[in-house]
Order: structure tokens, then sequence, then C-alpha cells
């Protein structure tokens, strides 16, 4: 079986924690991919990951061996780019991380346009909130919403990300219409427990509110919140390039808007500029044109 292959098996197995998981990311069966594995421990002649039913880590000799596999993973993918054809074309596969709902909303249309101008190229997207060492994980970009995005990474800015307050008009229509942030206590409020929970921000002019909120219903993701303030839920704070096309249509109605939540910025993050490929490189133009005229940020 193909040594390479193998190690980037186990990398990903690593990673994700789930065999499952790994199979289904790298297109191939279960079985295939313990395979892979149990190969890789004949080689080693160690044990290199610890199983349970509900988990899979690495043992002292798996953590030896990951460090190691992802040297040679990236010394393959050094070796990939420096050999890159004459005519410039871009080849090989690239791993991108971003939220699920930036994922959704965005993400995925840019990388379907970038893909038809590099036919060559593959492109793996991870979604999830989570934090993940960009390095261990093996991802060529983090697209990321923040004030303060990690000093630790190169941090290229994509678009400003501004928010809004919504709610349905039955339930609007049924409690009221909030005339000032201070009346928010008195709503149910939908809260993204990564961030801001109970507390929200606002600002008018040079006047500053903080308003302490009551959230009955917290979600870690973006588009569960978006759902439940549809279904009537209460009013939830969300990103205009996810919400707008509710807006539009009428399903969803903006509260107090002269009112703003803090800006944010999406953000392209990766671990050093030495090294960067030339396909991560046209993937970072690409993104910074694609965003830069993208509707959310134009109205």
């Amino acid at each position: 079986m193909d040594r390479l292959t193998a190690m980037q098996v186990f990398a990903d197995i690593a990673h994700s924690g789930s065999f499952t998981a790994s199979a289904e990311r790298l297109a191939m069966s279960r079985a295939m991919v313990t395979r892979y594995v149990t190969q890789m421990e004949q080689w080693l002649g160690a044990r290199l990951l610890q199983r349970t039913t509900r988990s899979v880590t690495l043992t002292d000799a798996g953590e030896q061996a990951l460090r190691h596999c992802l040297q040679m993973l990236a010394l393959m993918e050094d070796v990939e780019t420096a050999t890159a054809p004459p005519d410039g074309t871009l080849r090989g596969q690239l791993r991108l991380t971003s939220s699920m709902s930036f994922g959704h909303a965005q993400l995925a249309a840019a990388i379907n346009a970038f893909l038809r101008q590099h036919p060559q190229l593959k492109i793996d997207l991870d979604v999830g909130d989570k934090a993940v060492n960009l390095v261990e994980a093996r991802i060529d970009l983090a697209i990321r919403i923040s004030r303060d995005p990690d000093p630790a990474l190169i941090a290229r800015p994509l678009a400003s990300c501004d928010s809004v307050l919504v709610a349905s008009p039955v339930y609007l229509a049924a409690q009221g219409w909030p005339q000032h942030p201070a009346a928010l206590a008195q709503h149910h409020c939908l809260g993204y427990a990564n961030f801001g929970r109970s507390t929200w921000q606002f600002s008018r002019g040079e006047e500053v509110q903080e308003v302490n909120v009551s959230t009955r219903f917290t979600a870690n993701e973006a588009t569960v919140l978006l759902q439940a303030a549809v279904a009537d839920g209460g009013i939830a704070l969300q990103p205009t390039y996810l919400v707008n096309p509710l807006l539009a249509s009428g399903q969803l109605q903006v509260v107090l808007p002269e009112w703003l939540p803090p800006q944010m910025t999406i953000y392209a993050l990766y671990p050093s500029r030495r090294h960067l490929s030339p396909a991560v490189r046209t993937l970072l133009d690409f993104l910074v044109t694609w965003f830069a005229t993208a509707r959310w940020q134009h109205g």
C-alpha cells in the first residue's frame, strides 16, 4: 500500500478523531481507512491510535509518528509545487475551514467560481467554529470572523461583517417592537453561545449601550438561531451576509435599525508567508476580489 497515502489517512484521523469522518472526507470506505492505519502500525511496529467506542486518540508513539508524517506530507506538497508545470496550471488540493453559516451563505459559491477557473485543483472545506491548529490539521486557509484575529497567524482582511437585530413579523406583532436597546431585556432573545451570549452592545453615534438580554434559547451556530427567529422564537443578532435574503423576502424584519452592533471583519488566516504555495496565493487574491463586490456589503 502507498505509504504517503497511509500517512495522509493517519494524519486526518489524528485531526478528526474519527475513522468514519476521515473516510467521508477522504472519499474512502471505512474499511480502507482502517487498512491504511493497520499497515502503518505494522510498518512502524507500534500502536499509533487508542480506539474506544467513543473516541480515537493518539498513543505516545502516535504523537511522535504524527510529527514526522506532517513533515513528510509538507515536503511532498513542496515538491509538487516546485515541479508544477511551467504553464502556471494550479494542481493539487487545498484545505480550508470556515464557520458553517459563512460557508453555506457565501464561501461555497466563491469556491465554485474559483474551481471553474482552475479545473486541476481540488478544495476540501471543513465547516465549524471550533478553533483548530492550522499546522497540525494541515489547513491552508481558515476563514474566520473576528475583531481580534489570532496574532500568531497572518490575517488578510476579505470583507467587513455587519450585523443587525432581526425578528419575525409574527413575533413583533405579538410582543411589540422594542424602541430602545434597554427594552431587549423584556424580550425573548436568541443568543450565540460562543460570543455575547447574554450581553449585547450597540452604538448610535457617540452613544453606546450595553444590554443584558434574556436568552432562553442559545446555540453555537448562527444558522440555527436564524431559523429560530424565522419560527417566531424571538430576536436574533445576525450577520447581514446570512440574513439579507430573509429581510428582502419579508420573513424577518430589522429591529432597532439605528442602533449598530460592533462591526467585525472576515479574515483569511494562514500560518506563515513562507512557502505559501501558488495555489494558496491565487486563492487569496481571488477571495479578496470576490468579496470586494459581494452583494451583502453593498445593500
